[in-house]
Order: C-alpha cells, then sequence, then structure tokens
C-alpha cells in the first residue's frame, strides 16, 4: 500500500549555497517529514571533532525514530527467516580440514546456525550456483591459497544482495602492486596533485625487504589536513611501527571499521606481542595525545580507503557485491609525531615481527577471524516486496530499495553491538576533507551502486554513526565511553573477571597435528600419529577465558619431545580462585612411527652409520651411511675377533639398495657392529649359570635402571615386577631365587640442591640394604647416567669399596649417553655442549680403566640412533617398558619386538608381537615375545617387555662383559 515516504529519496533540494556544508544539511532535512534538527544543532555536529565532545545532547526523535523503524524491520525478517537454513560454503585450498583456521570457520559458522560445505577451490558447479532458490549459500569464505581461484571463478557481479563473500576484488585490485611496490590506485590520475599520507612504495609484495626504520621520513608524500597538528615536546621523540586491521564492509557506500588488536612495536621494545591499539597509544603518550594519535589514524586510513574506492575502474559488470567484505592491514609508522604514516598495506591479516609468529601470529588471526564472522552474521536475506513502484509494503515506513535496506540493517546492528571493532568510516572527521578531494570521490559513479539516491543512503549512514556515537557518550559520559566493551581504563581485562569456562578454544601446535578427531572444546581426548622425522611438538592451548590457567602436564611444555611409538600429555585447565574445582583435563594420545624401512627380498649392500649428519659430534667422523667394510686396496676384510672391553668403537650396521639413500634400507635388521671384533651375544642357559649366586647393584638413573629391567626378563625370560622407582628397589627371586638385584636412584634432581643425599652418602646407603655381598666378581656394581657421572665420582668408589672390603668385586661404568640434544627449553644442549660431553666420556672412560674397571660405553651407541629416543622430556631414554598382558586377554595398541641380537657378526631376528586396533600380528619362535603373548590371553597375570633396539644393544653388551666368553 501507498506510505507517506518519510525516508522516500526522490524528493530534490532546494538550490542552496555551493558549499559542500549547505548541499549535506539540504539532503538531510529533505529526509524528515514530521520534525527536522535545527540548523543550530546540525552546525554542532558538524563542528563536533571526537574527542572535543564532552556534554553532547541526545539526538531529536527522529533519529531515534528511524533506529525503531530499522529494529521492527530487523525483528519481522528475522521471524520470517527462523525457519529457513542457511548455507556457508569454505573453500580451504591445499588446507587440510585438520587445519585450525578451517575448524575455525566450522565451529563459528555451526554455532551461528549455518550448514558448512567444503571444498578445495571455487568451482563453476552446483556447490557456487546463485539460483538455488531458498538453498543457495549465505557466505562464501576463501581461505589462503584459494583466493586466486575465487578471484577467477566467482561472479562477484552477478551475486544475490544478501550473499557474501570474504573479499573485494576491487580493493584487491587497488592496492595490489602496478611496480616497484606503488599501489595499483596511487598513480591514477585524478588523485594527481592531491597528498596521500603514505610512501610510494606501500603496496610492495610481503615476500620483499620490511620498511624502512621508523624514525626514516623518506618516499612519502605528507598529508594536507591535519598536517598542522604538532605533538607536544615530551612525544617528539616517539618511534613506533603499528599494525592496524581494518575491516571494510562495503564499498558503495564506503563502511570501514577497527579492530581493537594490534601488532605495535617502539625502537627500545625487545620483543612484540599483540596487543590492544588504545593500550599501546594510552602507555606511549598519555590519555590526551593517546587520543589525538587515534584520530589521526582513523582519517588517514579512512581518506586512503575513499580514495581507492574512488579511482576504481569501473569492472566489466556495472554491479559490485553488495555484502562482501575485505579484511585489511595497515602498518603506520610514528616518526617524531603524533601524526602517522602508511608504509605498507596488505589485502590480508599480517602480523609480521611478532616475537613468535607460528603461535602469536596465527592466534592473533583466527581471533580476528571470528570476531569478524560474529559481527557480520548472521546475513539478512533478501524479501521480495520492497520498495518498488511506489510501494513500501513491509519496510514499516522505510521506502527504500532493498539493497540499501540489507545494508542499513547490518550497519545498525554493528553500531549497536560494535563487540571488538569500532567505526573508522563514515565519520564526522570525514567531513572536514578538502573540497577537491571530496568532489573527486563523491562524483565517481560507483558510489551510488546502480541505485537511486546513492547520497541519501550515505546522509543515512552517517546519521545512525552519531546516533549511536552520542547516545554512547550520554551513557558514560567519561573518557570510558572510548574503550572497547572488557576493558579496563589502562586496558586490560576487568580485575573482577574470573575463569568462567574452563575449556580450551582451541590447540595450536608446530608442525600442525592431525587430531582424531578434530578439535572440539568438549572433547577431552585424542589420537594422533606423527612420522619418525618428527622430534618436538610444540604446543600453545589456548584456554575460551583469559582468565583461565593451561599447563601442559607431563612432558613440560610448551615444546614435547616425541618419543618412538605411544606417548601422550595431558593439558589442564582451571580456575586460579576456586582451587577445590577439578581441572578441565584434555589428553593427546601419540603414535610416533618408527624409521621408514624397505624390506630387503634381493640383493642389497651393507652399510655402516657412525653419526647422523643431523648432529656431527665428531667432526672428524664421516656422517650418514657408507659402504660396509670400507673399500681398502690391497687390505680384505677379515672377521672379526671377540672383544674384551665394552667400550670398542663401532657403527651400525644395515642393509640397503643404496648407502646413498637411507629409504631403500631395512632399519628393522639394523645391528651393533664393533670395529675388529664383535660382542657375543649370551644365551639364555649360559646366562642363567653365569648369574647364579650373584648379586648385581645397580646404581645411577633412569637409563641404568632400563638396563636392569633388561637382565631381569633376559634371565627369567619374563618380567613380571616393574616399577618407575626414583628410589632403591630389590629384588630376590630371580633364576629361581639364586640371583639377586638392587637399585638406587642417583642423582634425586627434584629436590633442592642443599636437600639431595651426596653420591658418597647414596652409594654406601645401597651397598649397605644389598648385603651380605662377597668380596667377588660374584657382586658386581654397575654404575652410571647421563650426564652426572664424573671423573671424581670413581675416586669415590674406590675408597668406599676398599673401606667396606669389597675391592675385588666386579665394577662396570656405564658410560655418559646422548640427552637433552633437542632444542625445546632451557635444559637443552648446544652442540658445542654436546662435544664437550663427548670429550668428557672419553675422560671418564679411560679414569675407569686406570681403576680397573670395566667399561660400557652407551655415548657412541646413541650417537648414530639419537633420533630413535622413546618417552621422556631429556630424550635420552632408549627404553620403554611396555605391559605385555593381563587379565583382559591380549596386549592392546602397539606394541613391537625388539630383540635383535648380532650373534657371530649374523644377524638373528626373534619372533616379534605387533597388535594395532585390537588385531595381533604374532611372530614365531621359542620364548619370544609372541609366544609369550600367546600363553598370556586369558592368564591373571601381568608382564611386561622392555623394548628399544638402541638400550637392547648395549644391554646386550653389558651381559657380555658380566659374563665373558672366556667364562664357559
Amino acid at each position: 500500500m501507498p506510505c507517506s515516504r518519510p525516508w522516500t529519496p526522490h524528493r530534490r533540494c532546494r538550490p542552496g549555497p555551493a558549499l559542500l556544508l549547505g548541499v549535506a544539511v539540504c539532503l538531510l532535512y529533505q529526509t524528515l517529514t514530521s520534525t527536522s534538527w535545527s540548523w543550530s544543532w546540525w552546525k554542532s555536529i558538524q563542528r563536533s571533532r571526537w574527542p572535543e565532545v564532552t556534554e553532547p545532547a541526545l539526538p531529536g526523535d527522529d533519529a531515534g525514530r528511524l533506529v525503531s523503524m530499522l529494529e521492527a524491520l530487523r525483528r519481522d525478517r528475522e521471524l520470517l527467516q527462523r525457519s529457513g537454513v542457511l548455507k556457508a560454503v569454505v573453500l580451504k585450498g591445499q588446507r587440510v580440514t585438520a587445519d585450525t583456521e578451517v575448524q575455525l570457520y566450522l565451529r563459528v559458522l555451526e554455532e551461528m546456525g549455518h550448514r558448512v560445505s567444503l571444498a578445495r577451490y571455487a568451482e563453476r558447479g552446483t556447490l557456487l550456483k546463485t539460483n538455488m532458490g531458498t538453498g543457495e549459500w549465505v557466505l562464501l569464505a576463501c581461505l589462503r591459497s584459494s583466493e586466486k581461484s575465487c578471484l577467477r571463478r566467482v561472479p562477484f557481479g552477478r551475486l544475490e544482495p544478501h550473499q557474501m563473500v570474504n573479499m573485494v576484488p576491487e580493493l584487491v585490485e587497488a592496492f595490489s602492486d602496478a611496480g616497484e611496490g606503488q599501489c595499483q590506485f596511487y598513480n591514477d590520475p585524478r588523485l594527481a596533485g592531491f597528498a596521500l599520507p603514505m610512501m610510494t612504495f606501500a603496496c610492495r609484495s610481503t615476500k620483499e625487504k620490511t620498511v624502512d626504520p621508523p624514525n626514516s621520513s623518506r618516499h612519502h608524500r605528507f598529508a594536507d589536513g591535519p598536517s598542522s597538528a604538532k605533538p607536544p615536546a615530551a612525544f617528539s621523540g616517539f618511534f613506533a611501527a603499528v599494525n592496524v586491521y581494518v575491516l571494510v564492509t562495503s564499498t558503495s557506500p564506503l563502511t570501514a571499521f577497527l579492530h581493537k588488536n594490534t601488532v605495535a612495536n617502539t625502537t627500545n621494545q625487545l620483543s612484540v606481542q599483540t596487543t590492544q591499539l588504545r593500550t599501546f597509544l594510552l602507555k606511549h603518550l598519555g590519555p590526551a595525545a593517546s587520543h589525538e594519535a587515534l584520530g589521526h589514524m582513523k582519517e588517514i586510513i579512512g581518506r586512503l580507503l575513499k580514495a581507492a574506492v574512488g579511482t576504481m575502474e569501473e569492472t566489466k559488470s556495472p554491479k559490485r557485491c553488495l555484502m562482501c567484505y575485505q579484511l585489511l592491514t595497515f602498518t603506520l609508522h610514528f616518526t617524531g609525531s603524533l601524526l602517522p604514516t602508511v608504509v605498507k598495506i596488505d589485502t590480508d591479516l599480517s602480523f609480521s615481527g611478532l616475537s613468535d609468529p607460528a603461535f602469536e601470529g596465527q592466534i592473533a588471526r583466527e581471533l580476528i577471524l571470528e570476531d569478524t564472522l560474529r559481527f557480520l552474521l548472521p546475513v539478512q536475506r533478501r524479501q521480495d516486496h520492497t520498495a518498488q513502484d511506489g510501494s513500501c509494503e513491509g519496510t514499516h515506513n522505510l521506502c527504500l530499495p532493498e539493497n540499501q535496506l540489507l545494508l542499513l540493517l547490518r550497519f545498525q546492528r554493528q553500531l549497536r553491538t560494535p563487540g571488538p571493532f569500532e567505526l573508522l568510516y563514515p565519520s564526522a572527521a570525514s567531513e572536514g576533507w578538502p573540497h577537491p578531494q571530496q568532489r573527486l570521490l563523491s562524483e565517481n559513479s560507483s558510489f551510488a551502486d546502480d541505485t537511486r539516491g546513492g547520497t541519501h543512503l550515505q546522509t543515512l549512514l552517517l546519521r545512525l554513526c552519531l546516533y549511536y556515537k552520542l547516545h554512547r557518550n550520554h551513557t558514560y559520559r567519561t573518557d570510558s565511553s572510548d574503550q572497547w566493551p572488557g576493558q579496563d581504563s589502562d586496558g586490560g581485562h576487568s580485575s573482577r573477571e574470573r575463569c568462567v569456562d574452563p575449556r580450551l578454544r582451541q590447540l595450536y601446535t608446530d608442525p600442525p597435528l592431525t587430531l582424531v578427531p578434530h578439535f572440539s572444546p568438549l572433547v577431552k581426548e585424542y589420537r594422533t600419529e606423527v612420522p619418525f622425522e618428527t622430534l618436538a611438538v610444540r604446543f600453545r592451548p589456548e584456554p575460551i577465558h583469559p582468565a583461565c590457567h593451561v599447563k601442559i602436564y607431563y612432558p613440560s611444555g610448551p615444546s614435547v619431545p616425541i618419543g618412538l611409538g605411544n606417548s601422550q600429555i595431558t593439558i589442564l585447565v582451571w580456575d586460579e580462585d576456586m582451587p577445590d574445582h577439578d581441572p578441565v583435563r584434555y589428553t593427546l594420545h601419540f603414535y610416533r612411527e618408527s624409521r621408514p624401512s624397505l624390506p630387503m627380498f634381493g640383493d642389497h649392500v651393507m652399510c655402516s652409520i657412525v653419526q647422523d649428519c643431523g648432529l656431527i659430534v665428531v667432526p672428524g667422523q664421516p656422517c650418514g651411511l657408507e659402504p660396509f667394510p670400507p673399500e681398502t686396496p690391497g687390505k680384505p676384510w677379515a672377521p672379526p675377533a671377540h672383544c674384551t672391553s665394552g667400550d670398542t668403537p663401532g657403527r651400525w650396521m644395515v642393509p640397503c639398495l643404496s648407502c646413498s639413500d637411507n629409504r631403500t634400507c631395512d632399519w628393522r635388521d639394523v645391528s651393533w657392529q664393533p670395529d675388529g671384533c664383535y660382542h657375543s651375544v649370551v644365551d639364555q642357559p649360559r646366562l642363567q649359570d653365569c648369574m647364579a649366586e650373584r648379586k648385581i647393584v645397580f646404581y645411577g638413573d633412569s637409563t641404568n635402571r632400563g638396563m636392569m629391567y633388561f637382565l631381569m626378563e633376559r634371565v627369567n625370560s619374563t618380567l613380571e615386577h616393574w616399577l618407575r622407582s626414583h628410589d632403591m628397589l630389590f629384588y630376590d627371586g630371580l633364576n629361581r631365587g639364586r640371583t639377586h638385584v638392587s637399585f638406587s636412584y642417583y642423582p634425586q634432581f627434584w629436590l633442592e640442591e642443599s636437600a639431595r643425599p651426596t653420591f658418597q652418602r647414596s652409594l654406601e646407603e645401597i651397598l649397605r640394604r644389598s648385603q651380605p655381598l662377597e668380596n667377588s666378581h660374584r657382586t658386581a656394581l654397575v654404575v652410571g647416567g647421563v650426564h652426572w657421572l664424573k671423573a671424581s665420582h670413581l675416586r669415590v668408589i674406590q675408597e668406599i669399596l676398599e673401606r667396606e672390603g669389597l675391592g675385588n668385586i666386579m665394577v662396570v661404568i656405564k658410560s655418559l649417553g646422548l640427552g637433552f640434544h633437542l632444542s625445546i627449553d632451557d635444559t637443552s644442549l648446544s652442540l658445542r655442549q654436546i662435544r664437550d660431553i663427548y670429550r668428557e666420556n672419553n675422560n671418564i672412560m679411560a679414569a675407569a680403566k686406570s681403576h680397573g674397571y670395566e667399561v660400557l660405553d652407551t655415548f657412541r651407541v646413541t650417537m648414530a640412533r639419537f633420533k630413535e629416543f622413546l618417552g621422556g622430556h631429556c630424550c635420552c631414554h632408549f627404553h620403554e617398558v611396555d605391559k605385555l598382558g593381563s587379565s583382559t586377554g591380549p596386549p592392546s595398541g602397539r606394541i613391537k619386538s625388539d630383540f635383535q641380537h648380532s650373534v657371530d657378526g649374523a644377524t638373528d631376528r626373534s619372533t616379534a608381537t605387533r597388535t594395532s586396533g585390537g588385531k595381533n600380528e604374532t611372530g614365531s619362535g621359542p620364548g619370544g615375545p609372541g609366544a609369550l603373548a600367546d600363553s598370556l590371553e586369558g592368564s591373571n597375570t601381568v608382564f611386561y617387555h622392555v623394548r628399544g633396539p638402541v638400550a637392547q644393544a648395549y644391554s646386550e653388551i653389558l651381559l657380555s662383559r658380566l659374563c665373558p666368553l672366556e667364562e664357559t
């Protein structure tokens, strides 16, 4: 039905003064029917410049009536569209579905009632068709690596008014590199003679060198307009680089918002982190100057956006995407003035300069992306009964075309609930630009879109932003009105905030992990597999609420070494103010794959490796695979003899198709080969006879404890008892009660240094509690660890044994081993420190031989296979104890036997058991883990198995020294 058309754009204003102010007043006056604003009130608005408004008056009833009409129209449309299904399309490009950014879009869009479809690139298929009735998509998100396909194939000019894409082709073109870093719009002849506050190379590729230091002012044209604003003397030395993030929500007419977060850096700042823009400016400039600097920043960015939009060439289609939006990054430099200069413009979110770009950059990016989605959605869909042929039916007397109604509805909702955004354009400050530039931008035909009254729509938008700005100022009446929600006067979060939701928002990892299932705050347990070359993973768990505390529990984080096989970490989230409440627990189960192996079915060559090229400990020795035996002219290779010492240098032997490619090797068939000799494997009958009526005392850390359990399993064929103890252990039932084993953990590093028992005291205690001890080789003392053993300890051992009357017992010194070699925290060792430990290890072995002790060199054995560590934070554990069977049936998880012995130069691979998903793959062979697993099925007894080929190699050397071949 016809209406009185209080907001119709068809009326024409009477001729008035030639000034822009008069034109704006006339246009505004023609939009009112029942009442109008007074000329004096409009002049006060024109003169007002934020922050000069101190005691503003609320707008009149007309502005409030406009807002009421928009709210009523919004409610009507939401009722009509409530039953519809909203569809969104996410083009992920080369990203995997588990990528955190893809998961962010899925989570947020599903939370907001959208049904999301994933694809890689834009195709002219059914997925992106626009004429699909009620089932058409409302949002298309083109992620990085899919953007080019979107620009090529998405018909931006033929989209429905309510359809939204996360890119504006005109802005992408305007800020593209036209050569030598110049922006495409910069060379438009219509801008000749205008001063733009930007450097000429502001649109250079992000791969090029970063901008000049903030104290440089060359290569840019100074701005006109507010150039007369000189900074106070106290701020004349303010130099800073600031990245601000701008969301352009429309180009016809131009509307843009500024996000609260920034990446800012000053000349004296060591590390760069994300912070809030107002917080940064307030900290360095104070209240008044920071307010002025922010105003200049908004005005400069607004002018550049207006210039870019105004000079964009007409596309082939006269229509543009109405609801498309673009996120931009503006890098500005303050060079001793409150008036910044734009030095870089990116058509994407850029976080260059952050101290930790892998995590901080991605986290900051996804926070802005989530804020953007929640700021723009939901989308009001098109209605068929709009202002056509003089009818205003269904518009609550807002007689405007449908596309203008959609823009007004979205703009009004964004002003009402801005969240982390604040309005950048339009603003009252934009009305004070020089007339020639304003005229150039206003005359561009694209500003009116393809509708009537584009200038009238701009006026309505300006009225809305003035209404909400004055309304907020009237509500708060203090400088706090310039703060974003949830921000204190000092820029931080409110001190009254608590951890209201102790859950994780997202879990970031480096390298990215594919979690099963995909991460969700509601899911508490995940599984993932990583390749062999992934030695450590950095974690950054982000809580939903910033007041929540997060801790990575065992191993300590944020970087966690990932050992071969199965491991897990736990992440706890809790409220520190409520210690009685149990924390929310997230568990990640890892499986790190073994070194890739290629089975040998035909001809192959034997290759050897002394040290890995990824960790060259001994510079004078070769690294990587080499043919074995080495080609020595005139000297044929002879079979080795038995080794007489446990510290004989050696190498690892592995069959390969080619020694130049370790991917062609069968690493399951690798064995340790000493130079010029071999260590015979002590078979079980001989081992049991050798260990009869003997006592073996192990004194050291967890590596010694692992050798003890290996010996126990080899003597008994099974291991029924296992404890990860950091105290003393005693076992008397081995070998039918004929062998006694004891263990004492040293050093107790978890205690304060002043409270730790000394080496002498701990050794005397374990010897005393292991009595009676026979003063002969029937008693053996095995001492050693990873890095704590020193040559001075050997003298203490000798003094204690002589004092206790045990000078004739066998002493085996386990040398130092490789550990703490990954760069994960402050306990990690540098390459230089590792080489120093290697030299110290040689000194310890020489001193041990001078005392007449047996020596077991574990450093050379672990050096070449340092990547094959198992569980533990130190990366020094090359053994692990698995539960092999229980009353519940066969073992679960992935278990592989590592029994593999070099016997007289040959390799004997015994049985292997591997289960995956509850299905066993059991090898054959007497007494092997496979046969044991078969016998355990249905048993009520729990058994354990010590696995780890590297630890097995040096543990077998220990057995060969405890039971030398000469005794048989």
